[in-house]
């Protein structure tokens, strides 16, 4: 009851501050105060106005917001999705362009599970659907996955891709994106022993920690640092009676998201002093700058606790996947039997996450795979979040990540990404 009861308590507070939020706005914004302004009653709105906000995007997962995109015949197509493969714990999702052809580039991005819904990738999914026909790993929020759904941890997660790319197909090409792509690998090379017609053509990894102890970093320093006796006694939680998992074992958000927060107090702490004097200027708005961030940053989703423990154990710790020892089903992966699988790196030189050097390590666990299918690159000045979804992404590795997988298409008949692809 020790680990429901502080679960409980985390969304107790939650919603005290939501309600506190709500109520300061309500109360401050009555008419009768308007005969007399006050800039303190303002004040008060203006902070209850971004505090209920604040507190009420923890708890609500955010809208992809993707309903059409322009097409090359210059008119707009309505953008559907749907569930193509549905498991307990995640889904595999399709945005379906209607009245579009069918892309030639059939790309699988890998969300990563890491406290954040894959929404978190919206922008990397939008410069994507014009040129590829594009599915996107949706996981869930464990709080909300029934105990009689069983465990989830590395190996389940694995497994769950290996299954996915089944589906799809061997002319898949698959992007994993930070926290994924060590898995993403094994799950390659679990497709390489058991069923190589089942793999895909190309795999680029983007900023993942395939060998932690690389170059260490922050994230890799407390993962040597703490035992998982002190993991699992700070961290884990049972989920409280409000939600369908309840009394199942997790990493909660909103635990991790006052891990993110503390990082960078002061950062935020003027963010939000700011976004409060522009609400009481009336210059904030549902999709400024400051909401359109945090609405996503602060939407966090629990993570089932074999998961988060056996991540930090078997991939940090151990460095399974570094070492080539990593094991599913009791059956060991072999990297070095990928030989046929395009594989890129792609990594940021400022990234203080997955520091440059861990993610290149792929390429010399594929032992089978020649020089010829191994690309790397490294962006220049580009931090951690850069390289999949900000200017760095848009501007040079998107085009860089298609090229290379036109290249390494069988058909070879996706289109160049730019006219610099062209030309080469």
């Amino acid at each position: 009851m020790r680990y429901m009861a502080t679960y409980d308590f985390m969304e107790t507070f939650r919603n005290t501050n939501q309600w506190l939020g709500a109520s300061a706005l309500s109360l401050a914004s009555y008419p009768v105060f308007s005969m007399v302004p006050n800039p303190a009653l303002q004040w008060v709105a203006a902070w209850g106005e971004v505090t209920e906000r604040t507190f009420q995007r923890m708890a609500v997962k955010p809208s992809w917001g993707i309903r059409s995109m322009t097409c090359a015949d210059g008119r707009d197509h309505l953008v559907e999705k749907e569930v193509v493969v549905e498991g307990d714990f995640g889904d595999l999702l399709h945005f379906k362009v209607l009245g579009r052809e069918t892309k030639p580039r059939k790309v699988l991005l890998v969300a990563p599970m890491s406290g954040h819904y894959a929404t978190l990738l919206r922008s990397t999914v939008v410069s994507l659907l014009p040129d590829c026909e594009l599915y996107v790993t949706d996981w869930h929020n464990a709080r909300d996955i029934p105990v009689s759904a069983g465990k989830f941890d590395v190996e389940d997660y694995t497994l769950y891709l290996v299954d996915f790319m089944r589906h799809l197909g061997p002319d898949t090409h698959v992007i994993a994106v930070c926290q994924p792509a060590p898995l993403t690998l094994a799950a390659t090379a679990y497709l390489a022993g058991e069923e190589p017609k089942a793999q895909p053509r190309s795999l680029t990894l983007i900023g993942g920690p395939i060998d932690p102890d690389a170059t260490p970093t922050d994230v890799t320093d407390f993962g040597n640092r703490v035992t998982m006796g002190q993991l699992e006694e700070a961290m884990i939680q049972r989920v409280g009676f409000k939600y369908k998992g309840v009394g199942r074992l997790v990493y909660p958000g909103l635990l991790q998201l006052a891990s993110f927060m503390s990082m960078n107090a002061d950062r935020h702490g003027q963010a939000f002093s700011d976004q409060i004097n522009r609400a009481m200027k009336g210059e904030s708005s549902d999709h400024d700058a400051h909401n359109r961030f945090y609405d996503e940053y602060l939407a966090v989703m629990d993570m089932t606790a074999e998961f988060y423990l056996s991540t930090v154990e078997r991939i940090f710790k151990n460095g399974e996947i570094a070492k080539n020892e990593f094991i599913v089903n009791g059956k060991h992966v072999d990297i070095g039997k990928i030989t046929t699988v395009a594989v890129k790196t792609v990594e940021g030189a400022n990234d203080d996450i997955s520091a440059p050097g861990q993610c290149i390590a792929a390429l010399d666990l594929c032992t089978g795979l020649p020089d010829s299918k191994k690309a790397s690159h490294v962006e220049p000045g580009a931090g951690h979040y850069g390289i999949f979804a900000g200017k760095s992404w848009r501007n040079n590795i998107r085009p860089l990540v298609l090229d290379f997988i036109d290249a390494n298409s069988g058909d070879n008949k996706a289109k160049p990404a730019n006219k610099n692809a062209a030309a080469r």
